[in-house]
């Protein structure tokens, strides 16, 4: 591969803004310094003052391969991915066959391999009934282990408190969970039946996947990972109440770590009128005032990632009745457009885009060589133009499903290049098809 020198960037990691030059050669950084003469041969890209930071690191996505491709491949998602400035994935296991032993990750990976235009892992799955395949999991070999805490999608609700007990006792990677209480919400499902019929407003989604339901599973898991020492990610955290579970230390000093989804931080329950099922997640788009806390933990540490939950539908699924209507949205092309906005409000800075969708990421899961911009790390990066808006249409789309809730909305910044392990894979409005994703590497044990 050829040399790649990246001039005149603004360069954003590792807590500060800086001018600086990234020479490229192959699938690694040579050297980063505040001028470098281009050598003989090199690609020079002139980043003109535009943001460059570490590609973001999606810890959470959906891409629904095997099984369920008519939603998303893939190489579908990882292509609207790249295009998003998303540069490494971690797909979940709720796929058809689920990934819940160690034969179908190995399966998974090998459907992966040479078509993913960003670099991928995946997760096992766990179940009331699997701990053998959990305690003979390797390091490495999955991004972790994600346990349902909570009725979300097929059967993979680990409700056993024998099965979770033993999950967090012999877990030999990190715990990510879904934390909802099933039992809350199919009482909350049943009061509104009888208060609506089978035509519940998708308003009422909150009340029904509500907050006590959320805290009561957060809690559980909190409370079974101190107990047994064990290494655990709470996943897409909707509300206030629940912030006071974690610790505002830096993520070095913690055993339990917290996440939130771009949607969460975006929308709130005033959208349910106008967007519907377009915003029907799980767990559920709440109170304005639950995004505002959210945000408010993210600035203060309490909120260590950004992730996304993709989870593309297609349009039919979505336009069914409430409780036909999928929960999910596809988020991975617009995540880090969402939050230049908020940074561009004053919400979050800048700085922090780049530490919790990438530095920290690669931190939590031990991502090797990946995460930073560093001389000798592969070349995962992302030039950010933030005065070149990008008005999102149905025919700029990506993901297979066609559809987003941002239609419509004209961001204040846009996605100008997506560098995947040294190769260009998105520039201008275009993907290059350089299918440059790699399996990832994760070497953080229990």
């Amino acid at each position: 591969m050829s040399k790649l020198l990246l001039t005149n960037a603004r360069l954003v990691n590792e807590g500060e803004i800086r001018d600086a030059d990234v020479l490229i050669d192959g699938e690694r950084i040579i050297n980063i310094d505040a001028s470098i003469a281009a050598p003989g041969g090199a690609t020079v890209i002139d980043v003109a003052g535009k943001y460059l930071l570490p590609g973001m690191i999606d810890d959470q996505v959906h891409f629904r391969e095997p099984g369920m491709t008519h939603k998303g491949d893939l190489a579908t998602e990882s292509a609207a991915a790249a295009a998003g400035g998303i540069t490494s994935f971690m797909d979940m296991p709720n796929v058809n066959p689920q990934t819940t032993t160690r034969a179908a990750l190995r399966d998974k990976y090998g459907i992966a391999e040479n078509r993913c235009t960003a670099n991928y892992g995946f997760y096992l799955g766990a179940t009331n009934s699997n701990i053998e395949e959990i305690k003979a999991l390797q390091v490495g070999e999955a991004a972790g282990i994600k346990a349902f805490m909570g009725a979300s999608t097929g059967d993979m609700l680990v409700d056993n408190p024998e099965a979770l007990e033993k999950l967090f006792e012999h877990a030999p990677t990190i715990v990510l969970t879904h934390c909802e209480d099933s039992p809350m919400i199919w009482d909350n499902e049943a009061a509104a039946r009888k208060k609506f019929g089978d035509d519940v407003p998708f308003s009422e989604h909150p009340a029904i996947r509500s907050a006590e339901a959320c805290l009561k599973s957060s809690s559980f898991a909190v409370d079974l990972a101190r107990r047994h020492d064990a290494l655990l990610h709470v996943l897409h955290l909707t509300t206030a109440i629940e912030m006071g579970l974690f610790s505002n230390a830096h993520r070095s000093q913690k055993r339990i770590t917290a996440e939130v989804c771009v949607h969460h931080l975006w929308f709130d329950e005033s959208r349910y009128d106008e967007l519907g099922a377009k915003i029907k997640c799980n767990p559920a788009v709440k109170r304005a005032a639950d995004r505002e806390a959210l945000i408010a933990a993210l600035n203060d540490q309490r909120i260590d990632i950004i992730a996304t939950d993709h989870a593309p539908h297609t349009a039919a699924e979505k336009a069914e009745s409430y409780f036909k209507a999928p929960a999910g949205l596809p988020l991975v092309q617009h995540a880090l457009l969402t939050l230049f906005d908020l940074a561009a409000d004053n919400q979050i800075s800048v700085e922090l885009i780049a530490d919790r969708t990438s530095h920290a990421v690669a931190d939590i899961f031990g991502v090797k060589e990946r995460g930073y911009v560093r001389e000798g790390w592969y070349a995962d990066l992302v030039i950010v133009d933030p005065h070149n808006p990008y008005r999102v249409e149905p025919s700029n789309l990506l993901s297979k499903c066609q559809w987003s809730p941002f239609e419509g909305h004209e961001f204040s910044a846009s996605i100008d290049t997506t560098i995947v392990n040294g190769a260009v894979v998105y520039r201008d409005g275009s993907l290059s098809g350089d299918i440059a994703g790699r399996k990832l590497e994760f070497e953080r044990a229990r």
